[in-house]
């Protein structure tokens, strides 16, 4: 009997109970949340916390749960708990050296005040071992901490911090809607793959989210596979390695970043380039961000349906949209911040049919300038799990001086995928920090943007707008909206590989 028979799943099929909840379910109606960074101060306690851990799995449940756990290892934490070092070594390289490393912080746009000495958490001396996420409806979730930490919390863990969110009512804190774009997973690995796509589609193989399954270049990602013993009975084997166990299989890696977000600063800024319209002022918020503040695309909607996007009426009216019929930018600038983060095409842009395509591959055909200077959007979606902290304030509100005390505003942003490298920093550095996005030069992304001058490009604080005609309008002098206040980059193990993490010996 095969080991996927043992576990009553055949090959390729998902145990939902073997995958933490987070990576399918997004929480909505648990508006309340709160994360801990902890470090392990003893191995037996904490191993023995793991075990008994109300961890969540992505299995349905009727009716709902009102609660929810979730629990990632960063590099250093695996290792504090034991794992071995041959595991380790299975590991992508970007988790294995963080997301301090020197040059990563040059590429992930980490310099000026962005830089890791500056951070709260997550730099040199203060690196958590874990990130404890719990998730509860309204008024829950005090007591669920409680009932989920306790003596032995206290045994195993020593926290470097506690971090709360809030509930804006779907809005991030500058005011605009949140949420709306989010891939579609292909769960049940029905997606045709060929090998390039005509159309953009908002479904994603499964294997850009979990490790163990075939991602959009139809192979798998590395991860740690080890030789059958008695302690790694539990596992699944490999679909691509029978004769070994996948610790990876299920898991995802997690990127977490927390964000200030200088609400005043924005607002302030827009009011002042507006002219103190507010009509004015809305529109050109609603251009740098490429959605209205009700989250509305600033293209038209395409009559045509794009696979993956929801059914509900919103996010079919919000997301049925690229920006082919846009191909001028005047629209929606070419770099929005939600341009840049999905621009939306394909590994053919702008050529729709089985002859262009051929046409194309042969090196014929009139190429638009923009085409070939970003990858195809398939290879680098992430999966968004942040929550907002810091108390609202409306944007009239924020035109106003800062009181004594100001609160702090921003995002704990968080997302899961399978591939660091060419996910989350491919996102980050080729579309938001890059200068050079589809074909700009002196902006950086308008929201997430350090401003700081670069070899070659001293300039990153402009905001091109394109208006019929072909006037260009220039924003000149963008401050430093969003500052990272700390990060690391996380595993989120599988239900199975945490309970052999946790029975694991040095």
């Amino acid at each position: 009997m095969s080991t996927q028979e043992l576990f009553g799943v055949t090959r390729g099929e998902v145990d939902y109970g073997d995958v933490q909840g987070l990576v399918r379910f997004g929480y909505k109606r648990m508006s309340e949340a709160s994360y801990a960074l902890v470090r392990v101060k003893s191995v037996a306690a904490a191993r023995s916390w793991l075990r008994s851990a109300p961890i969540s799995s992505a299995a349905t449940i009727d009716p709902p749960p009102s609660t929810a756990m979730h629990v990632a290892f960063t590099a250093t934490g695996l290792e504090a708990l034991g794992v071995s070092a041959s595991v380790l070594a299975g590991f992508s390289s970007e988790f294995l050296t963080g997301m301090t490393e020197a040059s990563r912080s040059r590429r992930l746009g980490d310099v000026g005040s962005n830089a890791p000495p500056h951070w709260e958490w997550g730099s040199s001396g203060s690196v958590p071992h874990l990130l404890v996420m719990f998730f509860a409806e309204p008024g829950r979730l005090d007591a669920f901490v409680q009932r989920s930490t306790g003596d032995v919390w206290n045994d195993a863990f020593d926290t470097l911090r506690r971090l709360s969110t809030g509930d804006l009512g779907g809005l991030e804190p500058f005011g605009f809607a949140d949420g709306i774009s989010q891939p579609a997973i292909d769960w049940p690995q029905q997606r045709e793959r060929s090998d390039g796509h005509i159309a953009y589609s908002n479904v994603v193989a499964l294997g850009e989210f979990l490790l163990g399954y075939r991602n959009e270049y139809d192979k798998y990602t590395d991860r740690p596979l080890i030789d059958a013993d008695a302690a790694s009975a539990g596992l699944a084997a490999a679909e691509d390695a029978p004769e070994k166990k996948d610790v990876g299989r299920n898991g995802t890696y997690l990127v977490m970043r927390q964000l200030r977000q200088d609400v005043r600063s924005f607002w302030q800024f827009i009011s002042r380039h507006a002219g103190a319209d507010p009509a004015a002022a809305d529109t050109l918020a609603a251009a740098m961000v490429g959605r209205t503040r009700a989250g509305d695309p600033l293209v038209p909607i395409q009559d045509h349906a794009i696979p993956g996007i929801g059914s509900q009426p919103d996010q079919i009216r919000r997301n049925q949209f690229t920006f082919d019929q846009d191909p001028a930018g005047v629209g929606c600038p070419f770099g929005a911040h939600v341009r840049r983060s999905n621009p939306r095409n394909t590994d053919y842009p702008g050529r729709q049919t089985g002859l262009r395509r051929l046409i194309a591959a042969l090196g014929f055909g009139r190429n638009r300038f923009r085409d070939d200077l970003m990858s195809s959007v398939r290879f680098h979606r992430i999966l968004r799990r942040g929550r907002e902290y810091g108390p609202a304030l409306s944007p009239s509100d924020a035109l106003a001086p800062a009181p004594p005390n100001d609160p702090e505003r921003g995002l704990h942003f968080i997302c899961v995928n399978a591939n660091i490298s060419r996910q989350f920093e491919f996102l980050q550095n080729g579309w938001m920090m890059n200068t050079k996005f589809s074909g700009l030069t002196g902006e950086s992304d308008p929201l997430l943007g350090n401003r700081e001058a670069l070899p070659g490009c001293p300039v990153t604080g402009d905001f091109i707008m394109q208006e019929d005609g072909g006037v260009r309008r220039r924003v000149s002098g963008l401050p430093q909206f969003v500052t990272v206040r700390g990060g690391a980059y996380f595993f989120l193990p599988s239900l199975r590989a945490l309970r052999y993490f946790a029975g694991t010996q040095r």
